[in-house]
């Protein structure tokens, strides 16, 4: 791959080489100067090069790959429909991007169609049927067309891959590579991508061909400098998170935020608790429909809303202008989600606030966060009774200074002089501040205690030994509250998530039911030594009932597809041990904690980092 070294000479979109209609186009919509990924990008993307993109989320990479690409369909002679296919990994950034083209493409009469789950097959099929040149989709949608013959690849002359990594961490990766199969080789690539680890570029081995490389750097801060994204994170106990994080909420007073959740129940618990103390907050996460979905982001737009508590999948997309802030309710597992949350806030030189409520277990989470960013996180003391109070007096004053500036104040004369009569002028004007305090509710005897977790820097030093062979992060011993605990069947009980009742179990317990069905009898156990010799394989490993049990990590959760029998199949078939050997799993929206017997842990890990589990490779290590 060949690596583009940085030139930032170029100062307007003319001097890209772009055609001037599009410049003309570009200028109405009120662009003055190209942003230094388009700087980079464009000119060779205009000589029909293969190009990989690394910049962050709100850099302009969108106008990078799709202002060359209408300037090519348009010197085209005889254009096929569609010329173009840009995936993306969500039905949110599937209508932007498409916007987005539509946008720029106005001067050339370019035709654009979205294509994305949650709609019926008519209206897309009817429009493809029409012809469009355009068109902008996620994997899994346009796969089923391409399967059901509704939309031919065969005249392609370009495909844009957009947020790759996102679309891998959705377990996009086998329908991106059939997708790109049914496409021409001659085509011109380009994949755009905040972060680039390996299975990124071992598809951009396959498929691009000699690319040019460009990483925009995140934008250095001078010395002296605040960072335009303010990056804090408080230590919080478990059971009071959801109290700190109203009071960091009331302290900051954000215009618009985005609160990340790992978890649909927490996003619903969160929600609740948050309505009940007056933020108008929405929801948002897989389980909504499409139209829930898009009420949820007209009212916030319409600023009907103050606060989105979502999913990191289901956010995956959101373009929210003015964004102020975002809130990570848990530490992300991945540092990668750590840069595409707070890469949603700072955006177009504006400040943006990133805040992280961790647990005292997820700190080393957020060094290798800090050491993947190499910026700072600063740790904070969590607002007490008295910096409320000291906040709510303030918003009083502000309230009352605007009030006196505005005037019109004649009509209450009459009350004051009356007052006047009997008490002191001040203690009339206390009185009415007062009032006007109380007016705004939430009084501060409401709050709970929150009692201070250990130092963040004394438990730190503390973690840095090392926990186990195959750890990177100290993290996640436990998984969240109302996290998926299940054998090898999709109906939990009792135990599913929200389930506080009697059935739910904890972590290292195992039903009576599932050991069940994982002990094998002496028969089976026999039958297999005797078919493991005939076929010259050794025998599965069989464990006692009182062996000791270790927990292992997994970056696959649900969001992958993944459940409880996949991991079972994966687990005896690939390592060569019995069910017995398995213990509770815990399945989350990105991660899977499975506990297997210590004896067979590390035949165990090594088996499942060489397997493909619905379709992905999983990383796997030991807590």
């Amino acid at each position: 791959m060949a690596k583009q070294e940085p030139t930032e000479t170029t100062q307007d979109f003319a001097s890209l080489g772009l055609d001037a209609r599009l410049v003309k186009a570009l200028a109405a919509l009120g662009y003055e100067e190209p942003t230094p990924i388009q700087r980079r990008a464009i000119p060779p993307l205009l000589e029909g090069r293969d190009l990989i993109g690394q910049a962050a989320t709100g850099t302009g990479k969108t106008a990078a790959f799709a202002l060359p690409l209408l300037q090519r369909l348009a010197a085209l002679k005889r254009p096929a429909r569609p010329s173009a296919l840009i995936l993306v990994p969500t039905r949110e950034l599937a209508m932007q991007v498409s916007e987005a083209v539509h946008r720029y493409g106005r001067p050339f009469g370019t035709s654009v169609l979205p294509v994305y789950g949650g709609q019926s097959f008519g209206p897309q099929f009817r429009a493809l049927e029409r012809g469009v040149d355009v068109v902008v989709a996620t994997p899994g949608r346009a796969l089923d067309h391409v399967r059901r013959l509704t939309m031919a690849l065969g005249g392609v002359a370009v495909v844009v891959l957009d947020e790759a990594d996102e679309m891998l961490d959705m377990g996009f990766a086998e329908d991106i590579e059939a997708i790109l199969a049914e496409t021409p080789a001659e085509r011109q690539t380009m994949l755009f991508s905040v972060t680039l680890p390996p299975r990124i570029l071992a598809i951009a081995r396959r498929h691009l061909r000699e690319p040019v490389e460009i990483k925009v750097a995140r934008e250095r801060v001078a010395a002296g400098q605040a960072p335009r994204v303010r990056q804090t994170a408080y230590v919080i106990s478990r059971p009071h998170k959801i109290a700190a994080l109203g009071r960091v909420l009331d302290m900051e007073s954000p215009t618009s935020a985005l609160v990340f959740c790992r978890t649909r129940i927490e996003v619903d618990e969160l929600t609740e608790k948050l309505g009940a103390r007056g933020y108008r907050a929405e929801a948002l996460h897989g389980g909504l429909t499409q139209d829930a979905r898009e009420r949820v982001m007209k009212k916030l737009r319409a600023g009907a809303a103050d606060l989105i508590i979502a999913t990191d999948v289901a956010a995956r997309g959101l373009d929210i202008e003015q964004l102020s802030h975002v809130f990570n309710y848990d530490v992300p597992s991945a540092p990668e989600s750590y840069i595409h949350r707070t890469g949603r806030v700072g955006r177009a030189g504006r400040e943006g606030i990133a805040i992280t409520l961790a647990e005292p277990r997820e700190l080393w989470q957020l060094r290798n966060i800090e050491k993947l960013t190499r910026q700072k996180i600063e740790f904070a003391t969590l607002p007490t009774t008295a910096d409320l109070q000291a906040k709510r007096l303030e918003v009083t004053r502000t309230a009352l200074q605007e009030l006196l500036l505005e005037g019109g104040l004649d009509q209450f004369r009459v009350v004051v002089e009356s007052l006047g009569h009997e008490h002191e002028i001040v203690d009339i004007a206390l009185a009415a501040v007062k009032m006007a305090h109380a007016a705004g509710g939430n009084a501060t005897e409401e709050y709970e205690d929150i009692p201070t977790p250990r130092s963040p820097e004394s438990r730190y030093d503390q973690d840095r030994a090392p926990r186990s062979p195959g750890s990177r992060y100290g993290q996640d011993r436990g998984a969240p509250r109302g996290s998926v605990r299940g054998r090898d069947t999709g109906d939990f009980g009792e135990g599913s998530p929200g389930g506080s009742g009697r059935g739910a179990k904890r972590p290292g317990a195992r039903s009576r039911d599932a050991d069940e069905r994982a002990a094998p009898s002496p028969l089976r156990a026999r039958a297999e030594r005797i078919a493991a010799a005939r076929d010259g394989k050794k025998p599965r490993k069989d464990i006692g009932s009182g062996h000791g049990m270790v927990r292992l990590h997994l970056d696959l959760g649900r969001d992958s597809g993944l459940r409880p029998q996949d991991l079972v199949g994966a687990i005896t078939n690939e390592a060569g041990v019995t069910g017995r050997a398995v213990g509770a799993i815990e399945i989350s929206d990105g991660h899977t904690i499975v506990e297997v017997a210590e004896e067979v842990a590390r035949d165990v890990m090594t088996a499942l980092r060489r397997s493909l589990i619905r379709g992905n490779r999983p990383t796997v290590r030991q807590l």
